[in-house]
Formats: structure tokens, C-alpha cells, sequence
């Protein structure tokens, strides 16, 4: 098998460091158990190229796309996982752009689904779509939040308090569009049970704005105001979930998420070599 689903890693602060590299091997290791478990064998060269692509600091900034697209031309999968900070982040939005526009499979996991939805934000022509993470922004795409509604009732939180200041914790429901694609990849259920650690929230007031440009809102919380999971019907694989299904995957039961993903990086490499035939 030659083909790599390339990690970008976000160069953040030093307090977020730590958790940078928490995330990022842990999406690594569900990622090389499934491509294990699906074509029976991980390469060495193929390993090391991955973990590689794990521990360097890759920081693409604006204006470097030619740089980009010669990073992103040869792979077959595109995997953006979660993370916190700003420097990097362009490259993250640029690679989703390249994943939308050349038809790669694209998956995007926590922080991973927030730049697809600022990438599907500009392209709809939303100038200036950003996080409130990265700075002030007059287009808060993705945006802190301070309270959210569980079955145990409403929940608020508050920056710095002692009960994880505003990050959301936890498993969580969701509920998925009937007839999605990810409702298919989840055998077709309905509604979900998923794990959260993350601080910001794509701001549901810009859905229309981004499904009219073809990103659809598949997964909602239960009370239908917090985005879970978003994709586009008219890609071969795209997915963004806020949650991290790492955090249940293990090699005797992969993640559907990730078998799925996998399974579409093979299909498309194979596409690949035949019309190269």
C-alpha cells in the first residue's frame, strides 16, 4: 500500500504544546490500526513517514498554496486532526481547499472540522471567515462557548472557572440526518453517543451560508444549536466532526469514522493507478 494521510500540526503556544502532540498521536494510532486492520499490513517506510508527519512542525502560512498542493499532490488522504492555536492554521484551511477541489478524501476531527467550515465559509465569499481563537474577527465562524443544554439541563461554564473553564467534556449525543452519508457510515442510526474536548463551536448562525455552498449540517446536538458533524454529498469522502472518535477506537474495534476513511484513501488511490494505466 502506498499511500499516507498526512497530520498537520498547528505550532501553538507552549501551553498548548503538550496537547498538540497528545492529539495528534492519538489520531496517528487509530489511523495505523485501521490501515492495519483494512489492507493487512503497515509498510515501515509508510509507518515512519507517518509518524514523521506527526512530530515535524509543518507551518504553512498564507500565500505559500504552489508549497501546498507540491506537499499534497501525491497522497490519497487527507487527515486534519484536532489541536489548539493559530500559527498553521492556513495551511490547515489551504489543505482542505486542496481535499474539496481535487476530490481527496478529507477527515476532519475537532479542530479539523472548524477549518473546513472557515474554508466553506470563504468559499461561499464570506471575507474574513475566522475563529475567535486566532483574534478579534467581524466573521466568527467558530466562536468560544459558555453554555450548551445536556440531559441534565443547561450547562454554563465560565474562562478559567473550576469546572474546566468552557471546554466541553464528555460524551454527547448527537443526532444525524436520516439518508447522510454518515449515517450510512454509522450503519444507519440516527443518533449518536460521542466524546468532546474542545472549547470552541462552529457558529450555527452561518449554516445556511455554508450548506448553500454544498457543506452539509449532518450531525446536531439533541436541542439542534451545536454543529457535530458536517459533509458534502457531492465528494467522494468528506467528513468534520467536532468530537474525537480516536478516543474510542482500538485494534480489535476500529472506529467506523476511521475504517471508512481508510477504505475511501484505498478506493482513491486505486483510481488513481488505473487512470494513470
Amino acid at each position: 500500500m502506498k499511500w499516507l494521510a498526512r497530520l498537520f500540526e498547528s505550532d501553538s503556544p507552549a501551553e498548548n504544546s503538550e496537547q498538540n502532540d497528545h492529539d495528534l498521536h492519538r489520531a496517528a494510532a487509530a489511523l495505523l490500526m485501521e490501515v492495519a486492520r483494512t489492507d493487512g499490513e503497515v509498510d515501515h517506510r509508510e509507518q515512519r513517514l507517518l509518524i514523521k508527519a506527526v512530530r515535524e512542525r509543518w507551518h504553512l502560512e498564507a500565500g505559500e498554496m504552489d508549497e501546498i498542493v507540491a506537499e499534497l499532490e501525491p497522497l490519497h488522504g487527507i487527515l486534519v486532526p484536532g489541536g489548539f492555536g493559530e500559527r498553521g492554521s492556513e495551511g490547515k484551511i489551504a489543505s482542505v481547499r486542496f481535499a474539496r477541489e481535487r476530490n481527496v478524501p478529507f477527515f476532519g476531527i475537532c479542530l479539523g472540522m472548524q477549518m473546513a467550515c472557515i474554508e466553506s465559509a470563504r468559499a461561499a465569499g464570506v471575507e474574513g471567515a475566522s475563529s475567535t481563537e486566532f483574534g478579534e474577527t467581524n466573521e466568527p465562524v467558530v466562536g468560544i462557548i459558555t453554555e450548551w443544554m445536556t440531559e441534565e439541563g443547561l450547562q454554563k461554564r465560565e474562562e478559567g472557572g473550576d469546572l474546566g473553564g468552557t471546554m466541553r467534556l464528555g460524551a454527547y449525543d448527537a443526532k444525524l440526518q436520516a439518508n447522510s452519508h454518515v449515517s450510512a457510515i454509522y450503519g444507519g442510526a440516527t443518533e449518536i453517543s460521542e466524546r468532546h474536548r474542545h472549547r470552541y463551536e462552529v457558529n450555527g448562525a452561518y449554516r445556511d451560508r455554508l450548506e448553500n455552498d454544498g457543506l452539509v449540517f449532518s450531525g446536531m446536538s439533541p436541542d439542534g444549536l451545536l454543529p457535530e458533524i458536517v459533509e458534502r454529498p457531492d465528494h467522494p469522502w468528506f467528513v468534520g466532526v467536532q468530537f474525537h472518535p480516536e478516543f474510542t477506537s482500538t485494534p480489535r474495534d476500529g472506529h467506523p469514522l476511521f475504517k471508512a476513511y481508510v477504505e475511501a484513501a484505498l478506493a482513491h488511490q486505486q483510481n488513481t493507478q488505473r487512470a494513470a494505466a
